[in-house]
């Protein structure tokens, strides 16, 4: 019989590919997808996509979901409150399992564990220490299909939001830049793949500049900050 596990959905690439792995194993009973959404402004968190997107997304999978509504600034303790009552609510249905995307990034996977093992759930990691350059390639080889919606500034200009990622897209990037983002250098949303019964539908809308200020600015510098682009997607 298969274990009842929860996917933490992001709508980008990584998530996407993640859930195909996880799927064709046939392990896994995957209950829902789970997306930290901005309470205020209906979009999913740091991806800045609108969850009109995101439902359409889950509908073609075929996977039901469940949004996860957070503050506009939540503090960690605010996070940490709203997960823990979510994930013991998902747990109490019979779920044991989390499954995440990340790749490489070791605090964040220890931070996922610690969490779950305080209500008795296990994390599980299908891309974990894969080449990432050899991640990107097969997501492209399998007919997936993301376009970017978020890139850090600090890393990649304006002009490489609203891009779809292809071969070109990959060639482009810095030699700083990790081939799939894990660094959150950029963010994406999957509309198409073999994940999908058909194409989430949707229209480029306008670039956006955002700044947010850096926790450990010096005090002879306040106006140090995060600068964001982010490309918003249409709902068509």
């Amino acid at each position: 019989m298969k274990s009842k596990a929860l996917f933490n959905w992001s709508s980008g690439k990584d998530s996407s590919l993640a859930l195909y792995k996880i799927l064709g194993e046939n392990r896994y009973e995957v209950t829902a997808l789970l997306t930290s959404i901005n309470k205020e402004f209906q979009r999913i968190s740091m991806h800045g996509v609108h969850t009109s997107l995101l439902e359409q997304q889950a509908s073609r999978i075929g996977i039901p979901l469940i949004k996860m509504e957070l503050p506009k600034e939540p503090s960690m303790e605010e996070y940490q409150e709203i997960m823990n009552r979510t994930m013991s609510e998902i747990k109490s249905q019979g779920v044991t399992y989390s499954i995440f995307g990340d790749i490489f990034l070791e605090d964040l996977r220890k931070y996922r564990e610690e969490q779950l093992n305080t209500i008795g759930m296990e994390a599980v990691f299908p891309l974990w220490k894969q080449n990432t350059s050899d991640l990107i390639h097969e997501f492209l080889a399998l007919g997936f299909k993301t376009i970017v919606t978020c890139v850090n500034g600090a890393y990649l200009d304006k002009s490489f939001a609203g891009r779809i990622i292809d071969h070109d897209f990959i060639k482009d990037l810095p030699e700083n830049v990790d081939p799939c983002g894990e660094n959150g250098e950029f963010h994406t949303f999957t509309f198409d793949g073999p994940i999908f019964r058909n194409p989430v539908a949707f229209e480029i809308g306008e670039t956006v500049k955002k700044t947010y200020p850096k926790p450990k600015a010096l005090p002879e510098d306040p106006e140090e900050e995060y600068i964001f682009w982010f490309c918003d997607l249409i709902s068509k």
